[in-house]
């Protein structure tokens, strides 16, 4: 078993990606455009800053990028504020990876006062070591920067730490990275690309759980 495990935040420990998602498709007639569905898979993982600023021009140039993001921030918000769920497996893996000696950080796109309160109000916050947001690092994912800190912070070399991940931009971001990239797919299904830079792929955090059990990975 390795020795570290990192966690993205959205669509790995909440269920929150869903909210990104429809906010991106919804937030479009506000400006007077339609909905691109592409964009919600072409910007999902990025840090909310300058990365997704230019996702979002490539996709309506012209509309105010930086409106557009806050719009959808505060859309999802207000969403979480409302309801937050755990994903599938959350609790069972942290107890199990805190039971084995397992140290644990989260490594998410959103600014770490939102990593702080979302995993207090979930009673969360205990099992995590470390926490890194995008606003700790010069280049968001699919940079590896991300997970690079959040190992060096660990005290651990990448590739002694599992890294969870549901976007295609944390996928490529981690297994930049070197550490053992485990995708736990949630509003996106892997491609042949993704496919071929996961360690493993499981439907749920409950299988990949058990597969670490077994020494699978």
């Amino acid at each position: 078993m390795k020795r570290g495990a990192i966690f993205d935040m959205d669509g790995t420990l909440f269920n929150t990606e869903k909210l990104y998602r429809k906010a991106w498709l919804d937030v479009a007639a506000e400006f007077g455009e339609e909905k691109n569905y592409e964009l919600p898979t072409a910007i999902s993982g990025t840090n909310l800053g300058e990365e997704s600023l230019r996702i979002i021009r490539r996709f309506y140039p012209n509309i105010d990028a930086g409106a557009y993001l806050n719009r959808v921030l505060e859309e999802v918000r207000a969403a979480a504020e409302r309801k937050l769920e755990l994903m599938t497996g959350v609790e069972e893996i942290l107890d199990f990876f805190r039971t084995a000696g397992v140290k644990m950080a989260v490594a998410s796109s959103a600014p770490v006062a939102v990593i702080e309160k979302n995993l207090v109000r979930s009673n969360l916050r205990g099992y995590f070591e470390v926490l890194v947001g995008g606003d700790k690092v010069a280049n968001g994912k699919p940079a590896s920067d991300i997970f690079l800190l959040a190992a060096k912070e660990l005290n651990l070399a990448p590739k002694d730490c599992y890294i969870f991940e549901d976007s295609f931009n944390g996928i490529r971001s981690a297994a930049a990275s070197g550490g053992v990239t485990i995708m736990i797919p949630d509003t996106v299904q892997p491609t042949e690309e993704i496919k071929k830079i996961c360690a493993a792929i499981f439907p749920n955090l409950n299988e990949a759980r058990l597969a670490i059990k077994r020494g699978e990975i």
